[in-house]
């Protein structure tokens, strides 16, 4: 039955393809896409009722995927995947309250999309090996750094960012995770074509 629930759904409303391909259709094809989902309550399948999402177990959530990839649905890798499975669940386990209830919601009803900042120059995907540096001056958090391979950078609104905040610290020790607003200044955003 929940099955059936799923492909009904899914048939009337998975989107054709994407037909602009600019960096501004991308953008609004992901979100338009996230917000149906979100609208007929199949958003955020693996999140906690209580935090908007809709709590299937492990089983729901296979045939949820299963019968997504049938019909032929948007890539689950596109846009939407940062915030959905790496940012909102790091927000979920560990963000205030007060950040919890700005962006969780804003995330699932496609308000927002979000990128990852982990991978640098020389280091790689290796997070022992980072480099991008962060301070407190007053009330502002000062980075210094680069990061590459970030998937959709020049479409998001926000970057989950990697930082080291202790020079003194090795390896593992002394990152600290930090919600960076894409429009800070100083941020320079050059997409790698293929």
């Amino acid at each position: 039955r929940f099955r059936e629930e799923v492909r009904a759904w899914l048939a009337a409303n998975v989107p054709g393809p994407n037909p602009d391909p600019s960096p501004e259709g991308r953008r609004r094809y992901a979100l338009d896409w996230q917000r149906r989902q979100f609208e007929g309550g199949w958003a955020g399948v693996s999140w906690p009722r209580e935090y908007g999402g809709r709590g299937l177990a492990d089983q729901e959530q296979i045939i949820w995927y299963e019968e997504y990839a049938r019909a032929g649905a948007p890539s689950s890798l596109g846009p939407s995947f940062v915030g959905l499975n790496h940012a909102g669940p790091t927000l979920i386990a560990l963000g205030t309250p007060e950040q919890r209830a700005f962006h969780l919601p804003r995330i699932l009803s496609g308000q927002s999309l979000w990128c990852q900042g982990f991978s640098e120059p020389g280091a790689g995907s290796d997070l022992a090996g980072i480099r991008t540096r962060a301070r407190i001056e007053g009330d502002y958090l000062i980075v210094s750094g680069q990061k590459l391979w970030c998937s959709y950078a020049d479409l998001a609104d926000y970057q989950e960012l990697l930082v080291r905040t202790d020079p003194h610290s090795e390896r593992h020790k002394g990152l600290t995770w930090v919600i960076c607003d894409m429009r800070s200044p100083g941020i320079t955003i050059r997409p790698i074509r293929n």
